[in-house]
């Protein structure tokens, strides 16, 4: 190599050098400048990060401890300290035990579990057979029996005598619906009335 050719090596590795050593500064400035907010956002970040993992944690134990609670009450409806922990840890489970407690007792229990909650008020509109009722809840959206509300529906209009009703009511299930083979008995039924 020649000596210029060194001498511009030399050059480039100082230019280097210098621009490591300034971006070097430039970052010791902004830290200086900023060290409050870069340590605040730190620690609020490390915060955040523990919250979120208890927090994960404590939901992880009470749900376990709410399924044993409720195992023991399912074994023994009596046990008030496994209800009192459902009480506390899940109160939709509780409201389960309640209603099932309930049930065995033949009482009614006002529950609040939506879709159970939706069961119930379908049953008994079945045993009063309420037409007004089993409308009502065919009409929402995401009732989990609505075409059997439907179907039920049309096979108390029927057996009622108000057959036009009952074959208009049939006409809301869709044919692809997992009644629909209900729905064809009753439609051969209702083509003779």
């Amino acid at each position: 190599m020649s000596l210029k050719e060194n001498v511009n090596y030399v050059k480039d590795e100082l230019n280097t050098e210098e621009k490591f050593l300034e971006g070097f500064v430039k970052i010791e400035r902004f830290y200086k400048k900023n060290k409050l907010i870069i340590i605040a956002a730190a620690v609020i970040l490390i915060g955040a990060t523990i919250g979120i993992y208890i927090t994960k944690n404590i939901q992880a134990s009470n749900k376990l401890e709410a399924n044993i609670a409720f195992n023991k009450v399912l074994e023994n409806p009596k046990d008030s300290a496994s209800l009192n922990i459902l009480k506390e840890k899940n109160k939709q489970l509780f409201q389960i035990a309640e209603y099932i407690q309930a049930t065995k007792e033949g009482k009614s229990s006002d529950i609040q579990v939506k879709y159970l909650k939706e069961l119930v008020s379908y049953q008994k509109a079945l045993e009063a057979k309420d037409i007004d009722k089993l409308n009502n809840i065919s009409m929402q959206n995401d009732f989990l029996l609505k075409e059997f509300a439907i179907f039920n529906k049309a096979l108390i209009l029927a057996n009622n005598g108000k057959f036009v009703d009952a074959k208009a009511a049939l006409e809301l299930i869709p044919n692809d619906s997992k009644v629909n083979d209900l729905v064809n008995v009753l439609k051969h039924y209702l083509v003779t009335k």
